[in-house]
């Protein structure tokens, strides 16, 4: 790896995935967390002040850049519930099965070169009763803005550390076997080619 990604890209990355409207999801969505928690991408830890401490006894923060766990490991040493590292890609969580209570993905699943595979190994470590809670930007319902997201996603993946601007979120949650239980979406930054968003959580499917 280079200059570019080892120095640059993941300044650009914690600026990016800082701004104000993806805080505000984080802060809807992280409190729902509960038990034992794994992080999926926690980057450079922007998660991790949401967390409540009175609810979750432990979170695995899977990540694969060392740079990125480098910059979480000083958002660690503050948080209010214990972290622990995996620095494994999504595609290989080195967890038991049914070992954790809540799966948190947050702006990841656009990254993650084998997204299939990778949401199936989320299921696997989940509890029968566990929770998958997500948000995510992806796929636009417009179709305008659609066409830019297809036209765009070659170029935006070089520069971005392979996010894809054109995932459809929830079809992706469902067939690795997961039932949508709550699901949001909308416009909630721009340009709007990289601002819509889905946010929810999932259970096991029957």
């Amino acid at each position: 790896m280079g200059f570019y990604d080892t120095k640059i890209l993941p300044f650009l990355i914690d600026k990016a995935c800082g701004t104000g409207p993806i805080q505000a999801q984080r802060a809807l969505v992280v409190p729902q967390a509960r038990g034992e928690v794994l992080e999926i991408g926690i980057g450079s830890g922007l998660n991790l002040p949401f967390y409540d401490g009175a609810k979750v006894s432990k979170v695995w923060g899977l990540e694969p850049s060392a740079e990125m766990r480098a910059r979480a490991a000083k958002v660690a040493a503050k948080a209010a519930v214990p972290v622990s590292f995996l620095d494994l890609p999504g595609e290989e969580i080195p967890l038991d099965d049914q070992s954790v209570d809540t799966v948190l993905v947050t702006y990841t699943l656009c990254t993650i070169p084998e997204v299939a595979a990778a949401l199936w190994q989320m299921r696997r470590v989940l509890k029968p009763d566990g929770k998958l809670i997500f948000s995510e930007h992806g796929q636009a319902p417009d179709a305008s803005v659609r066409r830019w997201q297809d036209r765009l996603d070659p170029i935006w993946g070089k520069v971005s550390g392979g996010c894809h601007l054109n995932r459809p979120i929830d079809a992706l949650v469902k067939q690795a076997g997961f039932e949508i239980e709550t699901l949001d979406t909308g416009y909630i930054a721009r340009p709007k080619f990289a601002g819509f968003n889905y946010w929810g959580t999932a259970k096991i499917g029957s």
